[in-house]
């Protein structure tokens, strides 16, 4: 087997940046700072938003049936919030956190209303951070975490659940549920029997969404991650709208010029900004 450690690894976000733009791409999963030695990323409201509410939901998974709402998630949900308050979520005002903060207690008091699935029994991957060789010959790994498996006694099968903290609906041309049907597939050995998205803002219970070819899944993927090995061995990655940038690279280009506000470190050591002004307003729009 190759060594895992040499080979390209690939994601679902990993992917979303590359086919947006190769540029984008390198400065947030490649680049380092020269001076910290950390690769940077830009923190936004609604990123804020959306990891402090997938922590709340993701951790009932690992609780039993009886305890999953024992307690209130939106008290939990209180309890982590410090961990983003501030610039160090992106709030740019304490007006702009308190209405980010209030959709986030309305999602979770929507979830215990309507708990759905959670409440059934439900699956864990192992493994912390789930992945597979999508291609040995072509040292490459698919990886990715998976917010809920919902296990389906009748059929000893699960659904896959991709809980969404975004207003908008996901593109249907999107590649997530096909990485994420190819992920479980490959990672645990029960079928996948359904696939769904909730849209906790909106929805009372997961939206079914259409299963997808498994092959033409992993034809699809395979096809973007070896387009993403052989940018990483050419060391090209330029942007589709030349050098002035476009709206997926331009933000990073603007911490390179040292006009973003470093807040601090996230995870993997990460150096953590802001934009300034109408900059950051934009970035408002990303989603987990």
């Amino acid at each position: 087997m190759p060594d895992k450690f040499a080979a390209t690894w690939v994601s679902h976000s990993s992917i979303k940046d590359y086919l947006a733009c190769p540029r984008a791409y390198f400065l947030k999963n490649i680049y380092k700072d020269p001076k910290t030695g950390h690769k940077i990323q830009i923190i936004s409201p609604a990123l804020s938003l959306g990891q402090v509410v997938h922590q709340v939901l993701e951790e009932l998974s690992v609780k039993t049936l009886e305890d999953r709402f024992k307690n209130s998630l939106v008290a939990r949900f209180e309890q982590l919030w410090p961990g983003v308050s501030g610039k160090k979520g992106g709030f740019r005002s304490d007006s702009q956190e308190l209405k980010f903060k209030e959709r986030g207690r309305m999602m979770l008091q929507k979830v215990m209303k309507n708990p759905g699935p959670l409440k059934q029994l439900a699956v864990k991957i192992k493994e912390e951070l789930p992945f597979y060789w999508i291609s040995q010959a072509d040292e490459i790994i698919l990886c990715g975490k998976i917010d809920w498996l919902e296990y389906l006694s009748a059929t000893n099968s699960v659904r896959i659940i991709d809980f969404k903290t975004s207003l908008r609906e996901e593109q249907s041309d999107s590649l997530q549920l096909p990485i994420y049907l190819l992920l479980v597939t490959n990672t645990q050995h029960r079928q996948v029997s359904g696939l769904s998205y909730w849209y906790l803002e909106w929805a009372d219970e997961p939206q079914v969404q259409p299963m997808p070819d498994l092959d033409e899944s992993k034809r699809q993927i395979l096809e973007v991650a070896k387009k993403i090995k052989l940018a990483k061995k050419l060391d090209h990655f330029n942007c589709p709208a030349g050098e002035n940038g476009c709206p997926f690279c331009q933000p990073f280009k603007k911490i390179l010029r040292g006009e973003a506000e470093l807040v601090g470190q996230g995870g993997f050591g990460r150096d953590i900004y802001i934009l300034p002004g109408a900059e950051g307003a934009m970035m408002e729009s990303e989603v987990l």
